[in-house]
């Protein structure tokens, strides 16, 4: 299935461990253009789906495809993270299973005018919300040069940020950090860069540093989980796919915290020893699901 440029990951795997054939609600947390959520309610007749994503004109766009199931889903533009303050929206009585899929989508990687691609030119935007103010354009262009170094180290997992922050610092000053082009071309010249068979461009990280920190995407994550692990009845699954090794971290600590035998009663079961990835098929077929990794829990 693959329609606007979307290819759900992980789709087989996640319903299997959502046990979405169940009777009951079904929330998934970033809806996307709305694969995963189409599938569920065009499987299960008797399945409600509650979505939420920062990204309206992906609701938009998803909305128009699970139009056939209107009455069994509602969209909201809202981030994950705040669901567990609509009470009014939410009877977690009712729900089933959880779903989280934390990649960015190719209808943003493919829209020069989001930024998310350092292969398209286009502005340094990078928000997923765009209501928001900060831009990846303003960080490069306002952050001191420590602090430009901390995050393209702690979110970009880059060595040598130092000096690298140096070089934005002496590019902004010349005001030639405009544009996805500029960066990339920036990288390129820091790290000497030459193209080789199965070596990751070095933007690509600067890239994941600047989307993180423009999105907050780590921010509150394990917390969130937490909470949400506990909210839920015995039974209801949480399933959490990542793209990036800080993403997965994260999950798993979190999932494996609340499974700890020391606790007087574990609040989850972890389902996946280990994560769950695409086959050779589903990547020959998206590469961009090459990096996926799947999670998943049962409250007990």
């Amino acid at each position: 299935m693959k329609e606007y440029g979307h290819t759900p990951v992980l789709l087989e795997e996640a319903l299997e461990f959502l046990q979405a054939s169940r009777a009951g609600v079904y929330i998934d947390g970033t809806v996307g253009l709305g694969g995963h959520t189409l599938e569920i309610l065009r499987r299960n007749p008797q399945a409600q789906v509650i979505g939420f994503d920062l990204d309206e004109k992906a609701l938009k766009v998803a909305a128009r495809r699970l139009a056939d199931y209107a009455s069994r889903v509602k969209l909201f533009v809202a981030d994950f993270r705040d669901l567990l303050s609509l009470e009014e929206i939410i009877d977690f009585t009712q729900v089933r299973g959880i779903l989280l899929d934390l990649g960015i989508s190719s209808f943003q990687l493919d829209n020069p005018e989001r930024g998310f691609s350092f292969n398209l030119e286009g502005p340094l935007d990078m928000r997923m919300d765009l209501r928001q103010k900060t831009t990846a354009e303003k960080i490069l262009n306002t952050y001191p040069e420590a602090r430009l170094a901390e995050l393209l180290e702690k979110y970009g997992e880059l060595r040598h940020t130092k000096p690298l922050a140096r070089k934005i610092l002496n590019q902004r000053k010349l005001g030639l950090l405009r544009t996805t082009t500029d960066l990339k071309k920036l990288v390129e010249e820091f790290y000497r860069w030459v193209p080789q068979k199965n070596k990751v461009h070095p933007a690509a990280k600067v890239f994941q540093a600047l989307r993180i920190e423009v999105n907050q995407e780590l921010k509150g994550l394990d917390e969130f989980l937490e909470n949400l692990a506990r909210c839920c009845l015995p039974g209801t699954r949480i399933v959490a796919i990542s793209f990036h090794s800080l993403e997965d971290r994260l999950i798993k600590r979190t999932f494996q915290k609340l499974a700890d035998k020391e606790l007087e009663k574990p609040v989850v079961r972890i389902l996946t020893k280990k994560p769950v990835t695409p086959g050779p098929e589903e990547i020959a077929a998206n590469s961009r699901s090459h990096s996926a990794k799947l999670r998943a829990a049962e409250r007990v």
